[in-house]
């Protein structure tokens, strides 16, 4: 059985209800307040007073600390080698410091080997220098010789046609003579032994021993006659045949055997040209080698701080695993960053909706997350042409523009590394109306105010300069003093949109305009930002800010964004 506390009193029946009703009621304000529905009265309410004073137009971007003046240093081993030693980072080293040791034990082993090829190289082309005399001093004895039997053979033949060949027809010539003279004695002596032997004082016997004699003397008249006619008609034309043959021959043997020489000589010098230029590349690699063996030990160029690059400088992979003993690097890869200097600048990455509001010259202010309460001036030094690779690589639809920003002074407290944000200041009014920026609307393409009339509120086109993202400028329109709806209907910039817009894709809205989408098309950016990631959509918030900016003219007289 329930026993009651007779100290504790009972609420009345009838207050029940009424706690329930009330309770119903808050939970309908807080949910119509999570909801962001706001009735016509609250709105009315959300006004700003038109303000004249000084106004500055700038651009704030983050950005990392670096060295303006730094030495870079970079593996130049080929391929991959280990770290053997490495100077801790943030020591102070001074020129000829050694910085980082690299394995050179397989660079050791290569050049052995490459001594031993190089000494090879060095025979062989001693050998093929030798062996170039040889063949030039045989090409020319072979030359030598033949050229000689070339001018024995043309003197031969021209002692021949000038010599032997006259002699023996004189020869021939003289036989026919004294064949005839022989012929003619005997004859006379057969006449007188014939009278003898008829006057009976020769005998038969010696009668015809002087017509033998005589018969003789016919023969070799007639066999010398032969003997120059044969010269003359054939043995001439053979022996002069032979010996122009002979010339020929030895001309042709003359030319063949320069032919030969000269082959032999440019065969013997391309060797050579061959084995020295493989003697060369030999010395070239050994040498190649012996650098690469020095480019292990690097040395400190200048006095400096080391700063690790693995430390100063990000990777879209991810993480970088710290520079330490052991680990392997890459040809040109950079390990450490060598400022040598005090002077810093910041690197800053400007998105490409401002890019037109900044220029080289700009002052800007920084501060730096590291040193709390401490603000740096400095100037934009130089913008890239070309948007930031890495940047369009992690997100196509993100174009931010490296701009490097110079700080003043020595920045002594500055260290390589730190994270900074920069405000460039684009210009600085001094006397100047402005409305925040939510306040203007465009509406049929002009931007538009809602002023307090006498019959409320009033739509009013006016004329914007520049913004800087919360503040607006506004040079026609308004007036100081006077009272903007700080939330415009967004139906009539809606409703204008639908007039002026052609059917498709609607595009965003231009600088200093606000504009609100479809039931259907807010419900399809609900789900887009559901599906995103925390930091798609602190970047889809930031490039919706940064696409929000006024019309009027930039610094220089130039249109702003």
């Amino acid at each position: 059985m329930e026993t009651r506390d007779p100290g504790k009193s009972r609420l009345p029946r009838g207050l029940v209800p009424v706690l329930l009703a009330l309770a119903a009621a808050a939970s309908l304000l807080v949910w119509q307040a999570r909801s962001g529905r706001r009735d016509d009265t609250a709105r009315k309410e959300a006004t700003y007073r038109v303000q004249r004073g000084p106004l500055t137009i700038s651009v704030t971007e983050s950005g990392t600390i670096k060295a303006r003046e730094q030495l870079i240093i970079k593996n130049g081993v080929e391929g991959r080698t280990t770290i053997i030693s490495l100077v801790p980072e943030g020591t102070r080293v001074q020129k000829g410091d050694l910085l980082v040791q690299l394995d050179a034990s397989a660079l050791d082993d290569q050049k052995d080997d490459q001594q031993i090829r190089l000494m090879n190289g060095e025979a062989a082309f001693v050998r093929a220098r030798e062996n170039l005399e040889v063949v030039k001093n045989k090409a020319a004895s072979d030359v030598d010789k033949a050229e000689l039997e070339l001018r024995f053979a043309g003197e031969d033949l021209k002692k021949y046609v000038e010599g032997e060949f006259p002699q023996k027809i004189m020869e021939g010539q003289a036989k026919v003579t004294l064949a005839e003279e022989e012929l003619s004695r005997a004859q006379e002596k057969l006449e007188w032994s014939k009278v003898l032997f008829d006057e009976k004082y020769l005998s038969q016997t010696e009668l015809r021993g002087d017509e033998l004699a005589a018969k003789k003397a016919e023969l070799d008249i007639e066999l010398a006659r032969s003997d120059l006619k044969l010269l003359k008609s054939f043995t001439y034309q053979r022996e002069l045949a032979q010996l122009e043959s002979d010339v020929r021959q030895n001309e042709m043997a003359l030319e063949r055997i320069r032919r030969e020489a000269s082959a032999d000589t440019v065969q013997a010098e391309a060797d050579l040209r061959a084995k020295g230029s493989e003697f060369e590349q030999q010395q070239k690699k050994l040498t190649k080698i012996v650098n690469q063996i020095a480019k292990t030990r690097i040395i400190a160029p200048a006095a400096g701080l080391v700063v690790y690059a693995t430390s100063a400088k990000a990777s879209w992979r991810g993480n970088v695993e710290p520079l330490d003993e052991g680990q392997l690097v890459h040809e040109r890869q950079e390990l450490i960053y060598l400022p040598t200097g005090s002077s810093f600048m910041a690197d800053v990455k400007v998105h490409e909706s401002s890019l037109k509001k900044i220029s080289a010259g700009l002052p800007v202010r920084l501060t730096v997350d590291a040193l709390p309460g401490q603000t740096f001036a400095g100037t934009v030094a130089k913008i890239a042409p070309l948007p930031d690779a890495q940047s369009i690589f992690l997100n196509p639809d993100l174009k931010v523009y490296r701009t490097e920003v110079h700080i003043d002074g020595d920045g002594r407290d500055l260290r390589t590394g730190m994270s900074c944000r920069a405000e460039i200041v684009i210009i600085r009014y001094e006397d100047a109306l402005f409305v925040p920026a939510q306040a203007v609307l465009r509406v049929k393409g002009s931007p538009t105010v809602y002023v307090r009339g006498q019959d409320g509120w009033e739509p009013r086109p006016v004329k914007t300069g520049l913004d800087n993202n919360r503040m607006v400028r506004v040079t026609e329109g308004l007036d100081e003093g006077e009272d903007v709806l700080l939330t415009p209907p967004l139906r009539d910039a809606e409703m204008s949109v639908a007039e002026e817009a052609p059917p498709g894709p609607s595009a965003p809205a231009a600088s200093g305009e606000r504009t609100e989408t479809s039931p259907v098309s807010r419900e399809e950016m609900r789900k887009r930002l559901e599906g995103m990631s925390p930091e798609e959509r602190e970047a889809a918030r930031e490039k919706y800010q940064k696409m929000r900016g006024g019309d009027g003219e930039a610094p220089g007289g130039r249109r702003g964004q």
